[in-house]
């Protein structure tokens, strides 16, 4: 299965559209066949997920995404795994042993709204500010 995880450095990016890289892996068996970090393509409604679709992902992860997207990745094919959090590398040994659990979107509806990878004021928690990398 090919899955793209939302990247922002070692860590799994906040919300999917606004992360500047997707770290794709192809795990087949239990083991990674395949692995490479592409950079994200732009935020435009509906193209993350058709671009990644194009290249034969089947899953994507990420901290969280609109209902919007998930509805455009819905009608792709391809399932989310949303609420995730911590290093790629520990998502992929989870996603390897088949424990990664999704959760609760980390983003509050609008978040992302119009902003792409631009945006530069969040909208989140003082709390949760402080992990935010925007």
């Amino acid at each position: 299965m090919q899955i793209a995880i939302s990247t922002d450095g070692d860590f799994v990016s906040e919300h999917f559209g606004r992360c500047p890289y997707f770290t794709i892996v192809d795990i087949k068996d239990g083991r990674v066949t395949h692995k490479e970090v592409i950079a994200n393509p732009g935020h435009q409604p509906g193209f993350i997920p058709q671009f990644l679709h194009q290249r034969g992902v089947e899953c994507i992860v990420a901290g969280g995404m609109g209902m919007r997207a998930q509805g455009f990745f819905a009608e792709a094919g391809i399932q989310t795994i949303l609420g995730a959090s911590g290093k790629i590398d520990f998502v992929i040994k989870e996603l390897q042993k088949g424990t990664l659990k999704g959760g609760e979107s980390l983003c509050k509806p609008g978040a992302g709204k119009g902003y792409g990878l631009d945006k530069a004021v969040c909208d989140h928690s003082h709390e949760e500010h402080k992990k935010c990398k925007h």
